[in-house]
């Protein structure tokens, strides 16, 4: 074990601000009756402020900001674990990066699959850059590294299953919020796992590459990122097409990265790492704090060529 330190635009749909997140006050019964009267009754009490209880017991760490989510590294410390191939079934083992911490509970958790002859390597940077905003993370080796998108779907679950059921840290691990990220072949693998199983609470394929270009079956909240420059995976008959089949009524974005190619996803990229990270918070956490980087819509830029989604979020 290893410590490391600490609306889619082009349709009309409308913009708006972030909704306020809600907060519940709870009253005594004294007050509450006297609430009614307009005055205070003898006897009766406010609720102490520990009474007011945030409505999403799931967020984790400090309210965001863009100088936060922009920074490789976020509140929690983080903690690794290897999985060796040998130990497991379904899929080619991995690394298991989570927050150090249990004082804050359960944390959701999210599985990433490398693209086509790679390994878990070209995605590790990912692991401590979300395991420390609060997420346990598994970079996963897959069967082969020659395994095509359904397979590689097959095995984000599987990884999501060992997580949960057998891993060494399925106690830090809330079962009911999971996600799944993948590069290239990996992230049509996303798209793959997400088709299986519903339940799962966001999908994003990063450059995705997959034969199947519609996804109507989909049901879970899906950002498609894709790249200007990629002619391994061009947008224009990948994540475009990926994108346009979701279904309507459903949570969804595209992210078109300004001046990238197929590989952006396999190092250290800023943009990639802000909007991923606030789609899972939105997503997985329910953490609407995170809905300011998302909607309004983010304009196109130095890093961004295109984005589209829908708003409001939820």
């Amino acid at each position: 074990m290893q410590r490391l330190s600490t609306g889619d635009s082009s349709a009309g749909r409308r913009r708006v601000h972030p909704r306020p997140r809600l907060r519940s006050l709870a009253l005594t019964a004294g007050a509450a009756t006297a609430a009614l009267f307009g005055g205070l009754v003898p006897g009766a009490q406010a609720a102490p402020p520990e009474a007011a209880a945030a409505a999403n017991p799931y967020e984790r760490g400090p309210d965001p900001t863009v100088a936060a989510i922009e920074a490789p590294l976020g509140s929690y410390a983080v903690s690794q674990t290897t999985v060796s191939a040998g130990g497991v079934s379904g899929f080619g083992g991995g690394t298991i990066y989570y927050p150090t911490s249990t004082a804050d509970g359960t944390f959701g958790a999210v599985a990433i699959a490398p693209g086509f002859t790679a390994t878990q390597s070209s995605v590790a940077w990912l692991g401590p850059r979300l395991a420390s905003r609060g997420f346990v993370v598994f970079t996963i080796n897959t069967l082969s590294t020659l395994d095509q998108p359904a397979s590689r779907g097959r095995q984000l679950l599987a990884a999501l299953d060992h997580l949960k059921q057998n891993s060494t840290v399925s106690g830090r691990i809330d079962a009911a919020r999971l996600g799944v990220m993948g590069h290239s072949m990996g992230g049509g693998g996303s798209l793959e796992a997400a088709k299986s199983r519903t339940t799962l609470k966001a999908a994003i394929p990063l450059t995705g590459w997959n034969t199947d270009k519609t996804w109507p079956e989909l049901r879970t909240p899906t950002l498609v990122v894709g790249a200007d420059g990629d002619t391994v995976a061009p947008v224009a008959t990948h994540s475009e097409p990926f994108y346009e089949s979701l279904p309507g009524t459903l949570d969804k974005a595209y992210l078109e990265l300004n001046g990238a190619t197929h590989s952006a996803p396999t190092s250290s990229n800023t943009t990639i790492a802000k909007y991923s990270l606030s789609w899972l918070k939105r997503f997985i956490d329910d953490d609407t704090r995170y809905e300011q980087f998302l909607c309004p819509l983010p304009q196109p830029g130095p890093t961004i060529e295109e984005y589209r989604g829908s708003c409001p979020l939820g």
